[in-house]
C-alpha cells in the first residue's frame, strides 16, 4: 500500500485574523452583556497609561485603512464598569479586561497594577472562556498576581 503523506492546507493568515477578530468582539459583547446583568453601568474606557512618564493618557485610535474607519476601543482595560455602593453615597469603580485565553502580557500586567496603585480602580477583572461552551470566568487580578 502506497501512503502518501496528506499534507494540511496552509492556513489563510488574513482569513483567520479576521474570524478571530470577529470571535473576540463577540466575546466583548457577550462579557459586557453579562456585567450589565449583574446591575453594572458599563462603558468603554478609552485611556491608556504611559509606563515611561506614569500618568494616564487618551489612547490613539487605530485607522483601518481597508475599512477606511477609525476605531475607537483601543484603550486598556476594555471596560470601566461601576455601580452604587450599598450605603448608597459611593460608587464601586473596576475595570474588566476581555481576553478569551485570560493571560496578560508584561505590560498589562504593569498598566493593572498601576491602575490599582494609584486607586483608579477599586478591582480590575479579567474575563476569559470558561470551560464549558458559552461559560464566562472572571480572574480578580490580585488575587492571580498579587496574592491579595
Amino acid at each position: 500500500m502506497n501512503k502518501e503523506k496528506e499534507k494540511k492546507e496552509p492556513t489563510d493568515k488574513p482569513k483567520q485574523g479576521k474570524k478571530n477578530r470577529a470571535s473576540g468582539a463577540r466575546f466583548e459583547l457577550k462579557v459586557r452583556e453579562n456585567i450589565e446583568n449583574q446591575g453594572w453601568i458599563m462603558d468603554k474606557w478609552t485611556n491608556n497609561i504611559d509606563l515611561v512618564e506614569g500618568k494616564l493618557v487618551k489612547s490613539k485610535r487605530k485607522y483601518n485603512p481597508f475599512l477606511k474607519i477609525l476605531s475607537i476601543g483601543t484603550g486598556f482595560p476594555d471596560f470601566v464598569c461601576f455601580r452604587l455602593c450599598k450605603e448608597g453615597k459611593n460608587y464601586e469603580i473596576m475595570g474588566v479586561e476581555v481576553k478569551a485565553n485570560g493571560w496578560l502580557d508584561k505590560s498589562e500586567k504593569e498598566k493593572c497594577k498601576w491602575y490599582l496603585n494609584k486607586k483608579i480602580f477599586s478591582r480590575v477583572l479579567i474575563a476569559r472562556k470558561g470551560k464549558k461552551r458559552g461559560e464566562i470566568e472572571y480572574i480578580d487580578f490580585k488575587e492571580k498576581y498579587i496574592g491579595e
